[in-house]
């Protein structure tokens, strides 16, 4: 897996690679979206104690596809094939609107803040390393 993505979307895009999140998959008793900024790395400690789990690991890249209908490099927190549980690291409230994956490789979309919060549902937490 390509894990210059995000950094790659944000030079393309022309911003600050702070405000280009990525959607990772994570797995404990359930599956959960975990978006961080591209910058950092998602803490599965720290994601996990976020939401009640005892131990997160990351799901295999095969999972992650079947599990939400995107591919890796490009899942979206939006319009999963399941509904999953989201975690949002608690640096997205340094800003207004953020970039997240649009649903393939290449295509990020700005969303208000509030909104992704909102549409998703999602725990709001410190869950980078």
């Amino acid at each position: 897996m390509n894990e210059s993505y995000g950094l790659e979307a944000a030079a393309a895009l022309g911003v600050d690679p702070s405000v280009v999140f990525k959607t990772l998959v994570v797995t404990g008793d359930k599956m959960y979206l975990a978006i961080v900024p591209v910058t950092h790395r998602v803490s599965l400690k720290l994601a996990a104690a976020a939401i009640g789990e005892r131990r997160l690991t990351m799901s295999a890249p095969a999972e992650a596809e079947r599990a939400t209908g995107y591919v890796v490099g490009g899942i979206s927190p939006f319009g999963t094939r399941r509904r999953l549980g989201v975690i949002v690291d608690a640096s997205v409230r340094d800003h207004t609107k953020v970039y997240v994956s649009g649903g393939r490789r290449g295509l990020d979309i700005c969303v208000a803040v509030d909104d992704l919060i909102r549409i998703c549902a999602a725990t709001v937490a410190d869950i980078v390393a």
